[in-house]
């Protein structure tokens, strides 16, 4: 699910519980937590709703004034499933963000990021990518995806979606434009090595 500046803000501060959606299908589960990209959230619940059955209650709780301006701010075609989610602002950073910070990283530590990322090589239908993908980043910066993704032969969407993996590792982080390696990621090259 995509958090715009508006509904990020909203659930930091703690004047927005409630998002609306038109969806094809759903973007989220109930229970599971998801980063705003400034904070923690858990879904608490989500369900089907009509325009029609929007409360005024529901408006101020997605940080409207009232329904018709609610209802003027929804994206999408009509003709899809509204759905309403509700959230649960969790306490404490992003542990993402824990973890990329870690610079000081034991024989053990470095065994088991390596082991993550041989599993994640081993499920790929495209090989072995994961050395590449952090010596690109490591090497170009703040580049656009685009440029990163085309520059291995891959589609953008794929190839953001791989970099998500290394960040749930805590090996990258995201920029406004593009990626860099986290203090993590940097030690975990620095000390595997160049690849051969």
């Amino acid at each position: 699910m995509r958090f715009e500046q508006r509904l990020k803000d909203g659930l930091h501060d703690g004047s927005i519980t409630v998002a609306f959606r038109r969806w094809r299908r759903v973007q989220v589960v109930a229970g599971h937590h998801y980063r705003t990209g400034r904070d923690m959230v858990a879904v608490d619940a989500i369900d089907i709703v009509r325009p029609a059955d929007i409360s005024s209650q529901d408006a101020h709780a997605a940080g409207y004034a009232d329904v018709p301006a609610l209802t003027a701010d929804l994206r999408g075609d009509p003709a899809l499933p509204l759905y309403r989610v509700r959230f649960k602002l969790l306490p404490g950073p992003d542990p993402r963000d824990a973890l990329a910070a870690a610079a000081d990283l034991s024989d053990a530590d470095i065994d088991a990021i390596g082991k993550r990322l041989a599993r994640m090589d081993a499920a790929s239908r495209r090989g072995p990518w994961t050395r590449t993908f952090l010596e690109l980043i490591a090497e170009r910066p703040a580049v656009v995806s685009t440029d990163l993704a085309a520059s291995v032969g891959w589609d953008r969407p794929e190839f953001k979606l791989h970099v998500r993996r290394l960040k749930a590792v805590g090996l990258t982080i995201s920029l406004d434009v593009g990626y860099r390696l986290s203090r993590r990621g940097q030690a975990y090259l620095a000390a595997t090595g160049p690849e051969d």
